[in-house]
């Protein structure tokens, strides 16, 4: 079971981090810290970082540096519009395969009465 549950968490990590930018820009480690709060979402920084530097080349998210009170400075990352599409749209799929699989677990076909 642990092997599917990690691969299940890999496969959600850029939803969720998506999901937790639309509250607002955030750094790296706070992203980190932000997901190891949920226990069914711990992951490590070799998950989260590389997934945060593919939505920015691939246009999601947008990068901000600035100083940081403590070490080198920040990169603070932020939703940008065709971020918040890809997020909205996201979303919208993750409601409807969660209303499929609530019919498969109570043994329902597509279309059938509830």
């Amino acid at each position: 079971m642990s092997t599917w549950v990690t691969q299940l968490r890999k496969g959600l990590m850029e939803f969720c981090i998506l999901n937790l930018l639309k509250h607002g820009e955030s750094y790296g480690y706070e992203i980190l810290q932000s997901l190891q709060q949920i226990e069914e979402l711990v992951v490590t920084d070799s998950t989260v970082y590389p997934i945060l530097t593919r939505l920015r080349k691939d246009g999601y998210l947008k990068v901000r540096v600035a100083p940081s009170g403590e070490g080198p400075p920040r990169r603070y990352f932020s939703l940008t519009v065709v971020g918040l599409q890809r997020l909205k749209e996201m979303n919208i799929y993750w409601h409807n395969l969660q209303a499929a699989i609530e019919l498969l677990q109570l043994g329902k076909q597509a279309g059938e009465e509830a």
